[in-house]
């Protein structure tokens, strides 16, 4: 059965561009943004090595994250990120997106096609959204950007939201009431 929001991530231990990795013992270090990147590729560690001088000359970038080598298939399979479609030694690349809470519980999942590159914007934003709505009873709308409005969630009364968001309450419809993002 594939991963699912809400599921725990799976441990595993496995060799990296930046030396043997535990997943559990890894996500427990926490950067800016209390977030961590970890790539996984098919590709075997030296071939690793290749494309992050690649990426970092022609995307003027320094990777500095590990890629994890999964060769034999194990970590994509455990975390469900082949095509449905592929067989044996022709895999269909996707490109997943986990994100993955210090209790190790998985907030999102996003999947793009082989031909769609990830967006880290798109990424970085979501992982913002999610810690402000784990500390304030909120929600981001589609196009939400850091110091946007948020939404009341339904659950609070407006009476409850004038006192619990001081900066003001918009009502757009009574079940749809805005706020300046609270932190």
């Amino acid at each position: 059965m594939p991963l699912q929001l809400g599921d725990t991530a799976p441990n595993f231990s496995q060799k990296s561009s930046k030396g043997y990795i535990n997943f559990y013992v890894w996500s427990d270090e926490f950067q800016k943004c209390n977030a961590k990147t970890i790539a996984l590729s098919v590709d075997g560690v030296e071939s690793h090595q290749g494309w992050i001088r690649d990426i970092n000359e022609t995307q003027h970038t320094s990777v500095n994250y590990p890629i994890l080598a999964d060769d034999d298939n194990q970590m994509a399979n455990l975390y469900g990120m082949l095509h449905p479609e592929s067989s044996t030694g022709n895999t269909l690349t996707v490109r997943s997106v986990f994100i993955v809470d210090p209790n190790k519980k998985i907030r999102s999942i996003i999947t793009y096609p082989a031909s769609t590159g990830c967006n880290f914007n798109e990424i970085l934003r979501v992982i913002d959204s999610l810690q402000l709505t784990d500390y304030h009873k909120v929600a981001t709308p589609g196009n939400w950007q850091e110091g946007d409005d948020c939404v009341v969630v339904p659950s609070i009364s407006t009476e409850e939201a004038k006192q619990k968001f001081p900066k003001g309450i918009t009502e757009v419809k009574p079940y749809l009431r805005m706020t300046p993002q609270p932190n």
